[in-house]
């Protein structure tokens, strides 16, 4: 009998980290992908010691290319059965394009788009071994709202997506699910819980904390949701953005967003 893993990067901190711990609550073997000195390897010696699961870790850096087909030979050379992969690991910005740095731009097309679409094609063959196997997108709410001085992360999870909405129609002949979750506000920092409780009404209450959002992402995944938008006030946005007239969503957002300035 095969022994299966979940493959998730990003998994040492914030939203990663609390889908790691609900993973490995459930009893569920864990490969864990995160950048050096993150505290990756004292995690995995925790989840081991605390849980009686195997894990596997990797540190590396998803804004370089060759750390795809890292990824990969460790998976092949380790034998790892992967039943479900998880694509969390993502660089968030603020600031007018213009401003920005080159370099870090690229940097977040590599780890926001080039990441997952690569690894869900290197590790592809794997997971269709171990079908039925499930793919986890971590989009946005950006993905579906114009943000100024946002506009490379709401684009990158846009593609995510529409991406991940593209590919589970083809892999629903092999028994692949790929699922894509779209969180608002997080409080995963204290610098992002004060920049949470200072936004208006609605943000404030759209915020979930990183534990609830892993259950209710993993809960998508395991049962093959197409999309999972976490939290009765998001989706009251995502409704809302089918309806109301562009210039009403301008002015709701660039408040909020002139309140998350005033913090920076």
């Amino acid at each position: 009998m095969k022994t299966h893993f979940t493959l998730i990067t990003g998994a040492s901190k914030g939203f990663g980290k609390s889908m790691t711990l609900e993973l490995a609550k459930k009893g569920m073997n864990l490969v864990l992908i995160a950048l050096p000195d993150s505290g990756l390897k004292e995690l995995s010696k925790f989840i081991e010691v605390n849980f009686n699961v195997k894990v596997f870790y990797l540190e590396t850096d998803l804004s370089k290319i060759d750390s795809y087909y890292e990824i990969y030979d460790f998976v092949e050379n380790n034998k790892i059965n992967i039943k479900y992969l998880i694509n969390n690991a993502g660089i968030l910005s603020r600031g007018m394009f213009e401003d920005m740095n080159d370099n870090f731009v690229i940097d977040q097309v590599e780890v926001n788009v080039l990441a997952p679409t690569v690894l869900i094609k290197l590790l592809l063959p794997n997971l269709k071994e171990n079908a039925p196997a499930g793919i986890l997108n971590i989009s946005s709410m950006a993905a579906f709202f114009s943000l100024p001085k946002k506009q490379v992360y709401c684009g990158s999870k846009a593609y995510l997506l529409s991406f991940s909405k593209c590919l589970g129609k083809e892999l629903k002949k092999d028994r692949i699910s790929v699922t894509t979750i779209c969180p608002g506000g997080l409080n995963t920092t204290t610098k992002i819980c004060y920049q949470n409780r200072i936004l208006g009404f609605l943000g404030r209450k759209s915020t979930l904390t990183p534990e609830h959002a892993a259950k209710i992402a993993l809960d998508g995944m395991f049962h093959g949701k197409k999309v999972v938008v976490p939290g009765l006030i998001n989706k009251f946005f995502r409704a809302l953005d089918k309806i109301l007239p562009e210039f009403i969503e301008d002015k709701l957002t660039n408040g909020e967003i002139k309140k998350l300035e005033a913090t920076s």
